[in-house]
């Protein structure tokens, strides 16, 4: 059976630093960080009181009040950028076969917001089970994929991935296998996050996941700095339109790129903290390698999962050092997290989108916040600390890992007929 090229042809986002992709581009390589005092619920009494909220989204501007009683925020997000993404890929929905159109989504939470609120109203009124109707619909993740279907009519296959914080790539490597197989035409995929809320931050910090420098939180998140202290909560959204290359070229779409290889691998070793020697990172990089048939001295670029954890940063450049070698200096390696924060579920995709603009722009976004390298990481290397790069990106590699030992690489190459 001979696989179908799969293409990327139209791109949404909403972020902390950019409400669509171009503010979102431009954020990014003029280095803006999202970080600020959290301002949707009184952080008082928590050890971290900052976070990298949406800034300006005003559901009002994109749905109506019935419409927002039936969505939680997580899924506002998502069909906010996936309106955005159809748009830029120039769809004519017309004279689109539906039935060949699939969407699959990523969330790693889901509706934790509208759970909160719905418990807190419970208790505000001495236990009286007065729940509204669309409260499952709301906390269910998969309302989110359901969601998008139900607006444009998009009847193929239809699902959710939730593997924490690698989910949307899970969901960009299975939409990407749907198309391969010849089972859809196109697939809507992405990402969606909306955990800034009093369960979603006290939740990590009971973890000791969160930064709590909450003197500078502009200045918190910095991934492969020795001081750092744990990453930074982020919210948003990205879509990818994937089509096979058949169907983009037959209708003239443009492309951004091509989807040549995904690796998915299991960590095993614990169920929140990394391999300290990467070993499944290394596999899953290796692995999305061998799937488009392509060697290390292949790669120009690795966006990295770089949360700026103290384990999880030094646990992923092992595993770019094992694989990568003596060509692992030639590369750009960066972390968008340093200016979004991390987006758990929906991070991947986002992430993806810059990968996109890098490669139309021949630009590489800046790692901020990287003042001191930790020493126990390779200094010959380029972090691209501190200011954007020009640089040729052909080939890049996107790096995901989630608690419970999910990992998942995706390799991108720009296009080529």
């Amino acid at each position: 059976m001979t696989l179908k090229r799969v293409v990327v042809t139209g791109i949404g986002a909403l972020t902390p630093i950019g409400s669509n992709v171009a503010e979102y581009w431009d954020g990014l390589v003029k280095g803006r960080s999202g970080a600020s005092h959290i301002t949707y619920f009184n952080t008082e009494k928590f050890r971290t009181n900052f976070a990298c909220e949406l800034k300006g989204y005003d559901p009002a501007a994109h749905f109506t009040p019935k419409e927002l009683s039936k969505l939680d925020r997580s899924a506002q997000y998502a069909l906010v950028t996936t309106a955005e993404a159809l748009k830029d890929a120039r769809v004519d929905l017309e004279k689109l076969d539906k039935s060949r159109v699939g969407v699959v989504f990523g969330t790693g939470i889901g509706g934790l917001t509208s759970s909160e609120e719905a418990v807190q109203q419970y208790m505000l009124q001495d236990r009286t089970p007065r729940f509204s109707p669309y409260h499952l619909l709301r906390v269910l993740g998969n309302t989110v994929s359901g969601s998008i279907a139900l607006k444009y009519g998009f009847t193929g296959p239809n699902y959710i991935t939730t593997s924490a914080c690698a989910s949307s790539a899970n969901a960009i490597g299975d939409a990407c296998y749907a198309i391969a197989l010849g089972k859809s035409d196109m697939v809507i995929t992405g990402g969606t996050e909306s955990a800034i809320n009093e369960l979603g931050i006290g939740g990590f910090n009971a973890m000791r996941a969160l930064s709590t420098r909450n003197d500078a939180p502009e200045q918190a998140s910095r991934p492969f700095d020795k001081d750092r202290d744990g990453f930074v909560m982020g919210e948003g959204a990205a879509t990818l339109i994937l089509e096979s290359m058949d169907h983009a070229l037959a209708r003239g779409a443009r492309i951004y790129a091509e989807v040549v290889g995904v690796g998915m691998t299991a960590d095993t070793y614990h169920i929140a903290a990394p391999d300290p020697n990467g070993k499944a990172a290394f596999n899953s990089m290796r692995n999305a390698l061998l799937s488009a048939q392509m060697k290390p001295e292949d790669v120009d670029y690795i966006n990295t999962h770089g949360t700026s954890t103290p384990l999880g940063d030094i646990s992923e450049c092992r595993a770019i050092e094992q694989l990568y070698g003596d060509h692992a200096p030639k590369m750009a390696i960066n972390s968008t997290k340093s200016m979004i924060g991390h987006l758990l579920g929906a991070g991947p995709a986002v992430e993806s989108v810059a990968i996109f603009c890098s490669m139309r722009d021949g630009i590489v976004h800046p790692t901020i916040n990287l003042d001191h390298l930790d020493p126990l990481l390779p200094s010959h290397w380029n972090f691209v600390p501190k200011e954007a790069i020009a640089r040729k990106v052909d080939v890049v590699m996107s790096n995901s890992f989630g608690f419970g030992g999910h990992n998942v690489s995706l390799l991108y190459k720009k296009f080529v007929e």
